[in-house]
């Protein structure tokens, strides 16, 4: 079992992603119930975007025997799987990146051409893995409020931020990353697939690809094939499949009834299950008068008085 006390600083997500739990961790963490606490217990991730919950769950319980990560977007998983294998080569070629980027800040051509070519780069995908996921970093850390979005080709497709200097390489976090990535599998598959890594106590945190609260706040575009109410009702079936086998669940989603009181989408959807409203901030918006607090959905099951009754 890893030691926490061998990072030198407290890990935290190596992107900026969209919908970042790090806001919420005390509401999740109070859904946790105490026989998942006080025991050891597998943890399993479908969605791990950022991956603000792993983190914070690694460091805060050692009694994890077992961790496992998923997420359908191949080039998040390909950076992951690059921390995990090749951090230092990955640092290397970040640094030099780096360094030349913050040399054209006050050449703001230059400094265009020089992104863009990085992103032609990237979606031609012909590099290899540690080039793809240095790209992929950097153009997170350079690109306009460090959003991820492709088209319906794949590509990254958002223009270049107005940062001066951003700090593309966190060699301290990069490594620290690297250590807790050692304990977890990490997998680049459909969100069901995540099911056959389940035994004895196991906790599944949910956090897809939010439910827009209108046509145009979507941030459903990680990968080329959208998110959308077919695939949150599948969602919403795995999870009563997994309850029925007595695992642990917490799932997080939009409050579409928030936005509007006449929407019982979720309300219907998961019914037989515990409906928690609690207020977020949401950061990433094209707009800064859309950016604001709003409410969002923590849903969770009781494993343990299934396990009960089964056993009774």
């Amino acid at each position: 079992m890893y030691n926490i006390k061998q990072i030198d600083k407290i890990v935290k997500p190596f992107i900026k992603w969209a919908g970042g739990k790090t806001q919420l961790l005390d509401e999740i963490n109070n859904l946790i119930p105490d026989y998942i606490k006080q025991t050891q217990f597998t943890y399993i991730e479908p969605f791990v975007g950022g991956g603000a919950v792993l983190f914070w769950i690694l460091q805060k319980y050692q009694n994890i025997k077992k961790a496992i990560i998923n997420d359908i977007n191949a080039d998040l998983i390909n950076a992951y799987k690059t921390i995990k294998e090749n951090v230092e080569e990955l640092i290397s070629v970040l640094k030099i990146w780096e360094k030349e980027y913050h040399l054209l800040k006050d050449k703001p051509e230059e400094k265009k051409e020089y992104y863009y070519t990085k992103r032609t780069l990237f979606n031609s995908r012909k590099s290899d893995k540690t080039i793809q996921a240095a790209l992929f970093i950097f153009l997170n850390r350079t690109c306009f409020n460090g959003l991820y979005r492709v088209n319906r080709k794949n590509e990254f497709n958002v223009p270049i931020g107005s940062y001066k200097t951003p700090m593309i390489c966190d060699e301290k976090n990069l490594r620290a990353v690297n250590k807790v990535l050692q304990k977890v599998i990490i997998l680049n598959s459909d969100f069901e697939e995540t099911l056959k890594y389940a035994k004895g106590n196991t906790l599944f945190y949910f956090d897809p690809p939010y439910k827009p609260l209108s046509k145009t706040s979507s941030f459903n575009s990680y990968v080329k094939d959208e998110f959308d109410d077919n695939e949150q009702i599948r969602l919403a079936k795995f999870c009563k499949k997994i309850d029925l086998l007595g695992y642990q669940w917490i799932l997080s989603n939009s409050d579409v009834k928030g936005k509007d009181p006449n929407n019982n989408f979720f309300d219907e959807l998961y019914s037989e299950f515990k409906i928690k409203r609690v207020l977020a901030r949401r950061n990433i918006n094209s707009k800064p008068n859309k950016r604001g607090e709003l409410t969002e959905l923590l849903i969770t099951n009781n494993a343990y008085e299934k396990i009960m009754s089964i056993a009774q």
